[in-house]
């Protein structure tokens, strides 16, 4: 089954995957999922003991996307791709996600600093008979950081809705020596890819 436009569901509550849908010219609804702590959330985050970082983000993004079409089904709203993404950063091996309050932000961007981590985004596609993914990683190599620099960061509400503590599209940008890969994924979704899925799904793009 082909869609004939540009028209998505976006299963994702990021500001920043809207911007970049926005950016090549995709066209979207919001298909928002439950996170409220008290009801339990539709698909939880959480890290199964032992998960690697590549198998946790490819985990995640599908159960938001079978999720997500499920809902879009039960709903009896038109049938078009749904997009979910899913974004962690890691470091020694361990992964590093989105931090509950300035001390564990600071703790985060302290072992980031002067240092090399990795930033995996898998994108997700659901349509009728249709459930694909890519993953993309990206090399990012932090600057020393002073205790200031953090300390200044930390007092922004720029760590505490994104994995590993930092934003690259917004100050921590000013951290940032060195990347090797996607941009875009390290924001939350990398286009090149998420663009060939969307095609893939019949999307004009």
């Amino acid at each position: 089954m082909k869609v004939l436009d540009k028209k998505i569901y976006l299963a994702s509550k990021s500001p920043r995957r809207r911007e970049l849908l926005r950016q090549v010219g995709v066209d979207f609804d919001l298909l928002m999922l439950r996170s409220d702590p008290a009801r339990g959330a539709d698909v939880t985050e959480d890290v199964r003991p032992g998960e690697p970082a590549h198998d946790y983000v490819v985990r995640v993004a599908l159960e938001k996307g079978a999720f997500a079409w499920r809902v879009l089904q039960q709903r009896r709203q038109p049938l078009r791709p749904v997009l979910t993404a899913d974004t962690t950063v890691t470091l020694d091996n361990e992964i590093l996600g989105k931090p509950a309050d300035p001390a564990e932000a600071a703790a985060m961007l302290e072992r980031l600093s002067g240092r090399t981590h990795q930033v995996l985004t898998t994108v997700a596609v659901h349509f009728t008979d249709m459930a694909e993914h890519v993953t993309q990683v990206s090399n990012v190599r932090f600057a020393k950081l002073t205790p200031q620099a953090i300390r200044a960061y930390c007092a922004t509400p720029e760590p505490y809705d994104k994995a590993g503590a930092y934003g690259i599209q917004g100050l921590a940008a000013l951290f940032v020596e060195h990347i090797e890969g996607s941009h875009s994924g390290i924001m939350g979704l990398p286009l090149f890819e998420t663009a060939a899925l969307l095609r893939k799904a019949g999307v004009v793009i």
